[in-house]
């Protein structure tokens, strides 16, 4: 009989066991509801770990019939999708106990997302991909409304599933097209059938449009990003970071895992696309970005337009048919979101730590005269907004650099230069909140609240984007060697 070697998934199994016994834990010991925390983060903590271990390892293991793989960028992707999740929990530990929302099912849910999201990295067939999509889709949807006395919540709970569900229709639509054309629903042999040139041209562009329109709606990409600013200001804000954090990393995977694993002989045809979805995303996401005044809103906009860089290094990869720079641009593109995740993280968090109970700190208004109350937390708000604006000598610059260099690469200066316009547009309005909070009298006197731990991680959260934006070269160094890897598998 042949040994089969299951580790490489043992962080899935520890996922799934724990989310069994804290669904025990939380029916026979409600009472109880702090156990369901520490467990909540005991686990995420434990397999951010494995993944990480993981992630030193550079082949790639292929199980259960080829529908799963562990390679170097699926562990790297959930190892930060697992900080993301540990973090969102120390976040927002206090909010969800002035709400009454700390309670076992908010912690299921957040684990089978993330379970669902690992399953959708490391998949390799598009069925399993799609279950790992959806897994982590309805589990968003259901945490969107797990503030039931809130009717903001539960409005934008409904209008995501309904948005959700229309863009979960088109991508399998596009994946049947595929599977109908390449008799295949493994990755590797659907690109070798496109590579042979033996199929309908008509019948995969088709399938590929289809698939494109379904991650853009995953992604918050422009014209797509009609449940964006909804959802990210009508959830909880512990939700909202839980949607707007980890999901965003395999909405990468999603990309590289359909568009280039399977059906990279079409780039000329999707990369035009994805050239469409990035420009508008970068000038909608900023330009209506400038005229919010609620901060949630304000961040889902921002969103859209760093989608749009994500896009940008996407795109990059294949020039006139080579693919010279193929890892460069990839490689570029995943330093991006890495560096978006941890940013939007801190951004959250501050946001977090101004909420109380009977108070949301979702107006602009609330960041006046914060410089005042709390020094240092100011500064690391501040450190967060340069990061998001490319503000050397902060980690977003550093992103954005290298995405734009893979962009000039490729040999479309005029993309680079529709990018740095709105980046500079962008600045106004991560500006704006610094002038608020270090030139405005506050009004709100109330101390923060929040833990100690929180505080803690937080101000780690700040201290390494300044550490990666000084020193971003090891982290750029993994994420171009884990697409090296990855792709030569």
């Amino acid at each position: 009989m042949q040994n089969i070697n299951l580790l490489p998934a043992l962080p899935e199994a520890i996922l799934l066991l724990m989310i069994l016994v804290i669904m025990m834990c939380d029916a026979f010991l409600g009472q109880t509801r702090k156990l369901n925390y520490v467990l909540a983060l005991i686990t995420t903590a434990v397999v951010s770990v494995l993944w990480a271990c993981n992630a030193s390892d550079p082949a790639s293991h292929y199980l259960f019939g080829n529908v799963f793989v562990a390679d170097p960028m699926s562990n790297l992707l959930k190892a930060f999708g697992g900080l993301a999740t540990f973090m969102t929990f120390v976040y927002g530990q206090k909010y969800l106990e002035a709400r009454g929302l700390a309670r076992g099912d908010f912690y299921i849910l957040s684990l089978f997302s993330l379970l669902g999201l690992s399953v959708m990295i490391s998949g390799n067939n598009f069925l399993t991909l799609y279950l790992g999509l959806e897994l982590m889709s309805l589990s968003l949807y259901a945490l969107a409304a797990v503030w039931r006395d809130s009717t903001n919540a539960t409005e934008s709970a409904m209008k995501y599933y309904v948005l959700g569900a229309l863009a979960s229709g088109f991508l399998l639509y596009g994946m049947s097209m595929m599977y109908g054309a390449t008799g295949s629903l493994e990755l590797a042999k659907v690109f070798e059938v496109i590579a042979s040139g033996a199929v309908n041209k008509i019948v995969l562009v088709f399938g590929v449009v289809f698939i494109v329109a379904g991650l853009a709606f995953k992604l918050g990409a422009a014209p797509f990003h009609m449940w964006v600013p909804d959802v990210y200001q009508g959830a909880p804000t512990p939700v909202t970071l839980l949607i707007g954090g980890a999901p965003k990393l395999g909405a990468f995977a999603l990309l590289l895992r359909l568009l280039v694993e399977g059906m990279l002989p079409l780039a000329i045809d999707w990369q035009q696309m994805l050239i469409i979805l990035a420009v508008l995303s970068l000038v909608i996401g900023n330009l209506t970005a400038i005229v919010q005044t609620n901060v949630k809103r304000l961040l889902a906009y921002s969103t859209i337009s760093h989608m749009g860089f994500v896009l940008l290094g996407m795109l990059s990869g294949v020039v006139g048919g080579k693919i010279d720079g193929i890892a460069d641009a990839y490689g570029s593109s995943l330093f991006y979101s890495v560096i978006y995740l941890l940013t939007t993280l801190g951004t959250f968090g501050i946001v977090l730590l101004l909420s109380r109970k009977g108070f949301e700190a979702e107006n602009l208004s609330d960041l006046k005269g914060l410089n005042q109350r709390s020094p240092w937390f100011a500064f690391v708000m501040l450190m967060l907004m340069f990061s998001l604006a490319g503000i050397p000598p902060l980690a977003g610059f550093y992103a954005k650099l290298a995405v734009l260099q893979a962009v000039v690469n490729a040999g479309m200066v005029w993309l680079a230069v529709v990018a740095v316009i709105a980046s500079l547009i962008g600045a106004f309005y991560y500006l704006r909140v610094v002038k608020l909070m270090y030139f405005d009298k506050p009004e709100d006197s109330n101390a923060l609240e929040g833990s100690g731990t929180m505080r803690l991680v937080l101000s780690l959260n700040g201290l390494v984007l300044v550490y990666l934006g000084l020193m971003p070269g090891p982290l750029m160094d993994w994420c171009l060697r884990t697409i090296k890897l990855t792709l030569a598998s």
